[in-house]
Parts: C-alpha cells; structure tokens; sequence
C-alpha cells in the first residue's frame, strides 16, 4: 500500500482577487496543466491549472491516506479569499478499486490523487475570482501576491475587448471530431454469456445485484477539442456533476457528465441520491411521460432502485442522527430517465467528507450487493480495466466538507483516441439483450459528442 503523499509540504499561502468572468474556452486554454474543471447544480464552476500540491495514494487505505494527506495540507494556511467558493480545495478522485489503474488506458492516472490547483479560476453566484496557491517553497506571501497580480492582467487580456468579441463571434465552436474506428471490448455473445451467468449466481443466493460494464474504444477522425467539449456537456446537462481531470502530464483526460451525486458534505448535513432504473426518453411529450410511468411501474427497476435506496439508508445510519428519504422520483435528462430518491442525513458527530465517501462507495448502482462477491465478479467477468470510471470524484476543503459524484457517463480522451464507459445492474429477471441496449444508451452523452456529421454515423455504435 502506498501513502498517500503531498509533493509539497505546508505551509500554504491563497490569494484571491475578484475578475471579469473571462470565455469558458479562452480561460481553459490559457490554463497550464494538468487541468481540472469542476461543476455541480449546487457548486460553483472551477477551473484549475498547474499543481500547488499533489496528494496520491493507492490500495485499501487510499481513502483515509488522502484523508489525512489533506488535512495536514491544510492545517498551516495563510488564506485570503474574498469569497468562500475561492477558498483552497483539493479536487480529484479515486479509482474504482484496487488494481484497477494497471492497463491502458489508465496507466498515467493513479488510483488516488488529488490536485490543489496553482491558478483557480472560481465562476460563483456572486461573480468572477481568481486565486493563487502556493506550498512549502514556493509559498512567500509577497510571490504570490505578484503572481496573483500577473495573472489578472493575463485572464483580463483573453477576451473582453471588441476585437476578441468580433474575432470570437467568426470563429465558431471547434466541430466535434468523429469516430474513424470503434471496437468493443465485449462482444453481444459474451455479454449473453456474462449476464446469464450474473442471473444465475442470483438466483441461486450468491449476489442480490451485480452492475456489469463495458468499455468502447475509439479512434477519433479529428483532434478531441476539450474546451468545446466541456461547454457542449454544459449546455445539454446543466443538472448533471461535470468533470475533468487531467494527470501529471495533461496527455489524456478523465471527464463526464454525472447525474449521480455520491454524497456532499456541509457542517453536519450530508445530501446524497439513490439513482437506478433507467429507460429512454420519448419522441414527443406524450411518449415521454408514458416511458416515465412504465419506469415507475417497473417491477425490475423498481426493485433494483430500491436495492440501492435501501443500503445508501443503512451505510448513512452508523453516522447519522437523522436519515430521511424523499419520494421516488423521475428524473429526466437529454437521453434517459432515472428513477430517483433524493437522501439526507444529520451526523452526529463532525466528520471528514472521505469517511463517508468510504464508507458510501460503491453503491449498488455500480457496484452490487453484497459488495464483496458483486465487486470479485465485476473483477472475474470484465475484460478491461475500470480505473476512476464509477468511481468518487470531487473536492475537499480546510474544513473537511467536500462534494463527490459517481464518475458515470464518463471517459478517458487524448489527443486521436477516447475510451468511453457504461454499465448496467443486473438482477434476477435481467434480459441481456434489453441491458445491452440499456448500455448502447448510457454511451450516448459522451458518444454524441465524439460523432461527427451524419456521414460518421454508420461508424457509432447502435443507438
């Protein structure tokens, strides 16, 4: 086991000032790697660049390793920000179990690490920041005021003047690239083959649940255009968690667009979701609401939800005064509909936001029950790596709050080639063909804005 490790060493010197709020794509450019972006319906949109400090970590302590990692980065901090969105946090993740780096195409990412961003760009309710970090050497208040004062000057010369605006407003979004090749790394027979055998184990006893997944990799026909990438997962999933992360290097990059929130974490209050059962979305209105009904009435996926609605419940009470779950839901994004349970605690005590990552992950919904013997078929049945897909990924602050989703809907891109992932729960009345297509869907987020015109269609996976 690996400790967890800063590559710098306190103490720790923030700055931050107020800015014009720059262009997405001219602020994520200007950034040096590696690079993070971090967005949530309820947080404020960050984008980082460079490492102040690096915490990594691996094996079965890699949780509490960070945990401990964080807070003595933390504990000697001359901090100044004039908001509380631009305080210093930690923003990275975890991969989904031990070993699961090892193959391409996670090898340059391990399996935890968490980066505090050297120049923060913080886009909050209450407007623009900009923030300077800096630890052990580096961290001379009157350095980083400099710096802090030279990068202002940088991000206000990006754009704002007309001539950026005219030149902007002729320079389109870079067009996405299209799929050149696809290749699956689970053929339609051994997914029959995996799934039955899944079915099989449950009904004789041996699992309740398994979440079984599939990598697609592709060959890109044009360069990834990351920035325009970003912006476009903004614009269609506005209420899902967005993410990027880049390691050391910034060769590749882990990214998505979550509608599955792990758990946040504030003082005492904990919020966090049951999300499984999953159709598509309609043609019309009238469709739609019919596909969301028969969801609802769904024996399996109504089953399979309550599975993990019921051990979110269960893992939450060890720490909680209080748990309370709301009404099953629907919730509908651009291409499926989930069944939803929204869950919040009160702790009884003060906790770090990793005790209850640990303690949380995985959930049924990418995982299975009982955990143990889903997470050996997972490893036994699974072709490929899943490094940080469905796994925690988020933030951590001084004071130990932090938010993290469920890296879904996700993949690993570089500058020809990505590698995109989905799965599905398997219980005992599962159809393999009906959770293929389930998966072919779940593709779609990322998978759309990979394709190019109509003319790379017939290079997509079935829709």
């Amino acid at each position: 086991m690996e400790q967890a490790r800063s590559r710098s060493s306190p103490p720790l010197v923030s700055r931050t000032t107020a800015v014009d709020e720059p262009a997405f794509a001219a602020a994520f450019d200007a950034l040096p790697s590696p690079r993070t972006t971090w967005s949530a319906p309820d947080d404020a949109l960050v984008l980082g660049g460079g490492a102040a400090a690096t915490l990594t970590a691996s094996g079965s302590d890699r949780f509490a390793s960070v945990r401990e990692a964080a807070t003595e980065l933390f504990e000697a901090g001359d901090v100044h920000a004039g908001t509380e969105a631009a305080r210093p946090r930690v923003f990275g993740g975890f991969s989904f179990h031990e070993g699961a780096c090892d193959g391409d195409p996670w090898k340059p990412f391990p399996e935890a690490r968490f980066v505090l961003p050297r120049v923060q760009l913080t886009i909050a309710d209450n407007g623009a920041w900009l923030t300077v970090n800096a630890v052990g050497a580096d961290a001379d208040v009157d350095a980083v005021e400099d710096r802090l004062a030279r990068e202002v000057d940088r991000f206000a010369a990006l754009d704002g003047s007309a001539a950026a605006e005219a030149s902007a407003a002729l320079d389109p979004r870079p067009s996405r690239p299209g799929i050149r090749e696809s290749r699956r790394t689970t053929s339609r027979e051994a997914w029959r083959e995996s799934v039955g055998a899944a079915v099989d184990r449950i009904r004789d006893g041996d699992l309740r649940k398994v979440v079984l997944a599939q990598a697609l990799e592709t060959d890109l026909a044009g360069d990834f255009p990351r920035a325009a990438t970003l912006e476009r997962l903004a614009e269609k999933y506005p209420d899902c968690h967005r993410y990027w992360f880049e390691p050391a290097a910034g060769e590749s990059a882990f990214f998505g667009a979550t509608p599955e929130r792990l758990v946040s974490l504030r003082g005492r209050t904990v919020e966090t979701d049951a999300l499984a059962g999953t159709t598509g979305r309609g043609e019309t209105p009238a469709e739609d609401e019919w596909l969301a009904q028969e969801l609802l009435d769904d024996e399996k996926n109504v089953h399979e939800h309550e599975l993990v609605a019921e051990t979110v419940r269960d893992q939450l009470e060890p720490f909680a005064a209080s748990v309370s779950a709301g009404e099953r839901r629907v919730r509908r994004l651009a291409t499926v509909q989930h069944l939803h349970t929204p869950i919040t605690a009160e702790l009884d005590a003060d906790r770090h936001v990793l005790d209850l990552v640990e303690a949380l992950h995985p959930t049924p919904a990418v995982g299975g029950l009982p955990p143990d013997r889903a997470l050996a078929t997972i490893r036994e049945t699974e072709p490929f790596d899943r490094g940080w897909y469905a796994a925690p990924v988020g933030w951590i602050d001084a004071a130990g709050n932090g938010a993290f989703a469920v890296a879904i809907r996700s993949a690993v891109a570089s500058r020809r080639r990505a590698t995109l992932f989905a799965g599905v729960g398997i219980v005992s009345d599962s159809d393999p063909d009906r959770e293929w297509d389930e998966v072919q869907l779940k593709y779609r987020p990322i998978l759309d804005e990979l394709e190019g015109d109509a003319a790379d269609a017939d290079d997509s996976p079935e829709r």
